[in-house]
């Protein structure tokens, strides 16, 4: 193990010291775990993760191992979402691996357990249990159940970000608002929809570096606490197995991922977080597989935002295994954390709702949830989530409205300066300009609360939360801070967006971009973090998952 270095007779001090722990001699014989745990009290999605770090512990130790806890910070994007705080974010997950690459080669840990919930969190505990190769498996934490005002189900986009454009639209009242204020989040855990969260929690899942169901059982319920204990004991097999990270991140691991995901209509961000871990797992990753996918993959779920059913809907219709079982033709073989192949998990899956999860012949939509747009505004590509846009909007030319930040658009879209016919374009938010790409679902939601998502479409060098839905286009590569054609836009231009074709271009002639970008100067903004100063010298493009250049 690589723990034996702790016990050669020279590391007698070593020893000494973990006795003062309260340890045993006998305990620094076993295999030694690390229990990496983003629990705080901050973030709803983490705040009852102390009850399943017990649970993880049982496991470890009733398998033989010896748990220690070790915990990481953690960011909650919607409390963060629409200010400053966005910029950090994204850098945090770049935090996380580090962090979990110092602790882990510090101690010698011989393999951890990664209890985590959240956008960049779980991501960041991916890659750096990737960039360790140590063995690892994934615990996390789940989502948060359906909000209630009546019989009506409520979720924290719909009934809270979209609400507001409701309000300065005139449709519901103060009262009305601030009664969803008090009811759509009521339990801890990840956001109700196939948010970011849920997506990536449920893609560890079809990574193969989670147990079966773990992706969606609810974080209330006991069954989350089994899953962790059962975890703990797992973990001390995969120890004595030696069966680490990169062997169950393997491109075919990425490929079912992107399939359950675009099956799933998920988070655009995964087009960030996946080619990141790819990159930890040294595995070659290009963004356009998503798209290559997505032509043969059927969305066959209907997840809110822009569907109809909620997270717990999924878990109970027959969870991750499920929607795999439907997509088992096009599944390829693979390790688990579990021992078995992937494509065992799913032929022994059960299917409880054909609507929830239904069959590849009966689709929402012959093609999968994310598509890769490219044209002479995105040369090296730009995102959408096409499950979440209406057949009117898929092919759409409007009038450019520049904005140069996000708090500007989303004055103008308050103040109701934005029409019909509309293109609002924000630019230097991307990885650099921003820097740390904020999310921008602050935006997005008051644009369909207002009822302009039919006709008002927005692109962004930025990205979305995964609670986005309607005609809103990110990752816009490259981004305006580095020279990219996004940064030359001007009021008045028209651009156009063909989703079917993939296009996504700026009308003007050649010459005229050619000028404008020989003369185009990027503004430099005044980075007063000296974190987020670092960030951006060391990030890259979106294109390539915002990993840091090292």
């Amino acid at each position: 193990m690589r723990s034996d270095v702790l016990r050669e007779f020279e590391k007698l001090p070593a020893r000494a010291l973990m006795m003062a722990t309260g340890l045993q001699r006998k305990d620094i014989d076993k295999p030694l775990i690390g229990i990496i745990s983003s629990w705080t009290d901050l973030v709803p999605g983490h705040a009852d993760m102390f009850s399943l770090e017990r649970f993880i512990e049982r496991g470890v130790a009733a398998a033989g191992g010896t748990p220690f806890i070790v915990r990481v910070p953690a960011i909650c994007d919607g409390i963060a979402m629409g200010h400053e705080g966005m910029r950090f974010s994204l850098p945090l997950r770049e935090l996380i691996a580090d962090a979990i690459e110092d602790v882990v080669n510090a101690h010698q840990l011989d393999g951890i357990v990664l209890l985590t919930a959240c956008d960049k969190i779980t991501p960041g505990m991916l890659m750096g249990a990737a960039r360790v190769n140590v063995p690892a498996i994934v615990v996390t934490a789940g989502p948060m159940l359906a909000g209630r005002r009546g019989k009506e189900r409520l979720d924290l986009v719909t009934h809270t970000f979209e609400a507001i454009g409701r309000y300065k639209a005139g449709e519901i009242t103060l009262e009305e608002l601030l009664e969803l204020e008090g009811a759509a989040c009521p339990s801890s855990g990840s956001c109700q929809g196939m948010f970011t969260a849920n997506t990536m929690a449920c893609l560890t899942e079809a990574l193969g570096m989670s147990l079966p169901y773990c992706g969606t059982s609810p974080a209330p319920l006991a069954e989350k606490k089994r899953i962790a204990e059962a975890s703990g004991e797992k973990i001390v097999e995969l120890v004595k197995k030696n069966i680490r990270p990169r062997d169950i991140l393997t491109p075919q691991a990425f490929r079912n991922a992107i399939r359950v995901d675009l099956a799933l209509g998920g988070s655009t961000n995964t087009v960030l977080h996946l080619p990141a871990i790819a990159h930890e797992a040294g595995v070659p990753f290009e963004i356009k597989l998503f798209d290559q996918l997505s032509r043969e993959t059927p969305k066959i779920c209907s997840m809110r935002p822009g569907g109809k059913y909620l997270m717990e809907d999924l878990h109970y219709a027959g969870g991750i295994p499920g929607v795999m079982k439907r997509l088992y033709d096009k599944l390829e073989s693979n390790p688990t954390v579990l021992g078995t192949d992937i494509k065992e998990i799913a032929a022994a899956a059960k299917i409880w709702d054909d609507d929830v999860i239904r069959p590849t012949d009966n689709p929402y939509s012959p093609e999968g949830g994310i598509a890769i747009l490219y044209g002479n505004l995105a040369p090296e590509g730009a995102v959408i989530k096409q499950g979440a846009v209406s057949e009117k909007m898929k092919v759409f030319t409007g009038t450019a409205r520049v904005f140069d930040s996000e708090e500007e658009a989303m004055k103008a879209v308050m103040n109701g300066q934005i029409k019909a016919g509309d293109i609002i374009v924000i630019r230097y938010e991307g990885p650099k300009g921003g820097p740390g790409m904020r999310e921008m679902l602050a935006v997005t939601a008051a644009v369909m609360g207002m009822g302009l998502g039919e006709s008002v479409a927005l692109i962004t060098d930025g990205r979305f939360s995964g609670g986005t839905h309607g005609p809103c286009i990110g990752h816009i590569s490259p981004e305006a801070a580095e020279g990219g054609p996004i940064g030359v836009v001007q009021d008045g231009d028209k651009i156009h967006i063909n989703v079917p074709e993939r296009r996504l271009e700026l009308l003007i002639s050649e010459e005229e971009l050619q000028n404008r970008l020989k003369s185009f100067k990027p503004k430099q903004k005044e980075i007063k973090s000296k974190f987020l100063r670092k960030y951006a010298k060391l990030v890259t493009s979106a294109s390539k998952g915002a990993i840091q250049d090292v």
